[in-house]
């Protein structure tokens, strides 16, 4: 069974520019730029002023730019979140601040001779 990666940026860690990463990671720093990755978690006492691309994205701190999370965004009850998002999912629990806009990809099918369009709704 393979291992799986667990990556850190503690507190006092200030990274700028482009990252990309493997597995979880966890930010409790500071991030200015660019990452990819598999799953981003921002700590409660972590920010990132950044444009963020994953599978699965977690906010529990401060986050300010672009998210595209291709599965799940979450903004936990201490999550404040300003930007531009674009998600499959979204989860935001009691507390948690998101201001911006979204934009979901989520797509289900309709039913045959269903339409979305208003002009069928007249």
């Amino acid at each position: 069974m393979a291992k799986e990666q667990f990556s850190v940026l503690d507190e006092g860690v200030v990274i700028e520019g482009t990252m990309s990463c493997k597995g979880k990671l966890l930010i409790n720093g500071m991030v200015k730029g660019k990452l990819s990755g598999e799953m981003i978690i921002i700590g409660q006492k972590g920010a990132a002023h950044a444009e963020i691309e994953a599978s699965k994205i977690t906010v529990g701190g401060k986050f300010e730019g672009k998210i595209k999370a291709s599965e799940e965004f979450v903004i936990l009850s201490t999550g404040n979140c300003e930007g531009e998002f674009v998600c499959k999912n979204i989860v935001i629990e009691s507390g948690g601040i998101l201001n911006g806009t979204v934009t979901s990809t989520l797509q289900r099918e309709q039913p045959l001779g269903k339409s979305n369009s208003k002009a069928s709704k007249l």
